[in-house]
């Protein structure tokens, strides 16, 4: 893959309570593309941050539905990748690419 398809795949890093308690275990939250799979986003997290990766879990958030006084709305689904690295490797995500 190209440099560009890996920032296509990795959106954003998960900045939240939990994904910084799972930190602790050596793992990594990210938002990813709704479409990637594991071995894309393997790739992406390899190639952008220069780790090995030991294994990829995702997930799906189903977005909520919202209501604004008489408006209904949904939230849009969210796709997580909780990426396990190797031993003695770690990311700072909060410093950005």
């Amino acid at each position: 893959m190209t440099d560009l398809r890996h920032y296509d795949v990795i959106r954003t890093p998960s900045i939240t309570e939990k994904s910084t308690l799972v930190s602790e275990n050596n793992q990594v939250v990210f938002n990813v593309a709704k479409d990637a799979t594991k071995p894309q986003i393997k790739a992406a997290v390899e190639a952008l941050f220069g780790v090995k990766v030991k294994a990829v879990n995702t997930l799906v958030r189903k977005g909520k539905v919202k209501r604004f006084k008489a408006t209904i709305g949904k939230q849009q689904d969210v796709k997580k990748a909780i990426v396990t690295l190797a031993e003695g490797q770690s990311i700072d995500v909060t410093t950005g690419l």
